[in-house]
């Protein structure tokens, strides 16, 4: 798929307004230094609607930006680029740290912000939306994590070669058992059920996926249920868990693991695919944890190593968080192409909440802020090695 994204040219210019107060020169220094211009004319320069703009964003960071946009106050073109120029700039750096954002860490740090009753959070808020939004959006795979963009511009292509690539790294065949933690919709329990013959047991916390993936899955060996991963304790020969580690917890990560390990025998297989931090956080983003994914936080592959020293060997380790650029492009096509028929039941400042969680993302995979890592352990190790497929 062609970005959508306007990469710099030469030929470009822009003559932002001066801003007139030292709040004012101050944020419009710090936009400039990663190449955007307030009130400049190129498509990544954010135009300025509402002057309470820069006192919001003075003094809410990341969070301010996030709601001043969701509340109309400024716009911009090429959001995913803006976005870009400015993680890759280092820009959120200079911010200075507000007591809200201070507050979430510490919780983050003290609590168990991801135990029974608080995982249920981000079901309510998130997955339960509405299955017919995210079928608009993720298309007929119903995958809500990153494509493999290998030879494709596709999206539906992408994620079905990202299934299959998951499906042949835990060398899935007939007869075999594989346990889904955080099934999402069920397309790779269908996947996985259809093309290699399995038996799939899915689990969720979301029971609108839960309804959505037993009608996908009707007629095959799938089964489905509304349960917490750390309820499960049984042997299965596989086990795979996509877009799931992001809502475990730091204080949970190594219990996941354990989960993992007690269903598994000897030289089975454990597949994690997860977005991850460049580093290790107990600081979660204040605007994501506020309107997207509640007490969310992305691990570091240090902190997943971690989790699995002494259950797990690792046998492969795979990263391609630049697939997730493109997928989000792709998911943000759709969802502005499906908005006509979404905008009476969700309203505008839900669009631009949407829109600027799609293309920001977009724009942090983009400048590698953050990444996807396919981590692939055994249990007690692969006899005479393991070589993954590509």
């Amino acid at each position: 798929m062609k970005a959508q994204s306007i990469q710099a040219s030469t030929q470009v210019t822009s003559t932002p307004l001066r801003p007139q107060s030292a709040t004012q020169r101050i944020l419009a220094d710090l936009f400039a230094a990663g190449g955007i211009h307030l009130n400049g004319q190129r498509p990544w320069d954010i135009r300025i609607k509402d002057n309470r703009f820069y006192t919001r964003v003075f003094a809410q960071g990341t969070l301010g930006l996030g709601e001043s946009y969701m509340e109309g106050w400024w716009d911009c073109e090429a959001l995913d680029e803006m976005c870009f120029r400015a993680i890759r700039s280092q820009l959120t750096d200079h911010v200075r740290l507000n007591l809200r954002t201070i507050i979430a860490a510490g919780k983050a740090l003290l609590f168990n912000l991801q135990n029974y009753s608080r995982a249920r959070l981000v079901a309510k808020q998130h997955y339960d939306l509405g299955n017919d939004f995210f079928a608009a959006m993720l298309g007929p795979t119903m995958q809500y994590s990153c494509g493999y963009f290998q030879g494709t511009d596709d999206l539906t292509t992408a994620q079905t070669a990202k299934m299959d690539l998951i499906c042949r790294k835990l060398g899935l065949k007939p007869g075999l058992s594989m346990l889904d933690i955080g099934c999402g919709w069920g397309g790779l329990a269908k996947h996985a059920a259809e093309n290699y013959g399995c038996r799939v047991v899915g689990v969720t916390i979301s029971e609108e996926q839960k309804t959505f993936a037993e009608n996908l899955c009707r007629g095959l060996p799938v089964e489905i249920r509304l349960q917490d991963y750390r309820d499960v304790n049984e042997p299965f020969d596989r086990i795979v868990s996509v877009g799931m580690m992001e809502h475990v917890g730091p204080k949970n990560y190594r219990s996941f693991m354990q989960v993992a390990r007690r269903c598994l025998a000897e030289g089975d297989l454990f597949l994690c695919h997860t977005i991850g931090d460049s580093v290790s956080s107990f600081r979660p983003d204040p605007w994501i944890s506020r309107y997207i994914f509640p007490n969310s936080l992305l691990p570091s592959l240090t902190q997943v190593a971690r989790a699995a020293e002494g259950q797990f060997v690792v046998e492969d380790v795979h990263s391609f968080g630049a697939c997730y650029d493109r997928t989000l492009l792709a998911w943000e096509q759709n969802f502005q192409q499906a908005w006509p028929r979404l905008k009476d039941r969700y309203g505008e400042r839900f669009q631009r909440m949407w829109r600027y969680y799609l293309l920001g993302c977009a724009g942090a995979f983009r400048a590698r802020h953050i990444q996807l890592f396919q981590c692939l352990f055994s249990a007690g190790g692969v006899i005479g090695g393991y070589v993954a497929p590509r």
